[in-house]
C-alpha cells in the first residue's frame, strides 16, 4: 500500500463505518462522543452481542468496537460466533476489543478468539483513532490455522544488534 499523507489518513478514519457493541448505555454514549470527536460520522450501536451480530450483517461496518465484559453475551462468545466462516456471513470484520481487565490472560484469550486490536478502558480519543487507523491503513489478512480463524499475527521483529545492551557490570 502506498504511503498515505495526513489528508488521506484523516479521510480514511472519518469515512469509517463503526459499530459499537456494549451493554452499557453510558459507555456507548462515551464511545460515540469520542468517535464524533475524531470525525467519524457513521456510527451504529448494539446493546448486546446478539444485536451486534445482527447489526454486522445489516450495517456492514468497517470496524466493530466490542466490550469484552458483557454479562449475557461475552466478548469471547461474540468472537467465537463472528470468526466462524462456515456459519457467519461476515467472519472477516475487524474487531477492537475494549476491556477494563487488561490482564495477560484476558489479552491472550482475545488474541486466540481473533480480535484485531485492543483498547483498555478508560479509552481516549487518540487511542481510538490509532486503533481505527491501524485497522484501516494496514489491514492484516485473515488466516485459518487449525481451529483459529482471524487476523494474521503480527511479526515479532528482533531488535537490531546495536540496540542490544551489554550486561551491566557492577563493582562491589
Amino acid at each position: 500500500m502506498p504511503s498515505l499523507n495526513s489528508k488521506d489518513i484523516d479521510a480514511l478514519v472519518k469515512t469509517t463505518r463503526v459499530l459499537v457493541v456494549d451493554d452499557d448505555h453510558y459507555m456507548r454514549k462515551l464511545l460515540r462522543s469520542l468517535l464524533l470527536a475524531n470525525g467519524v460520522k457513521e456510527i451504529h450501536e448494539a446493546q448486546s452481542g446478539t444485536a451486534g451480530l445482527d447489526a454486522i450483517c445489516a450495517f456492514s461496518p468497517d470496524v466493530v468496537l466490542l466490550s469484552w465484559d458483557m454479562p449475557e453475551d461475552s466478548g469471547a462468545e461474540f468472537m467465537r460466533r463472528v470468526r466462524s466462516p462456515e456459519t457467519f456471513p461476515v467472519p472477516h470484520v475487524p474487531v477492537v476489543m475494549l476491556t477494563s481487565n487488561h490482564s495477560r490472560e484476558t489479552v491472550m484469550q482475545a488474541v486466540r478468539a481473533g480480535v484485531n486490536e485492543f483498547l483498555c478502558k478508560p479509552v481516549s480519543a487518540k487511542a481510538l483513532y490509532e486503533r481505527i487507523l491501524s485497522i484501516r491503513a494496514k489491514p492484516r489478512p485473515m488466516i485459518r490455522k487449525g481451529d483459529y480463524y482471524g487476523p494474521e499475527p503480527r511479526k515479532m521483529a528482533a531488535p537490531p544488534k546495536s540496540a542490544v545492551a551489554a550486561p551491566e557490570i557492577r563493582q562491589a
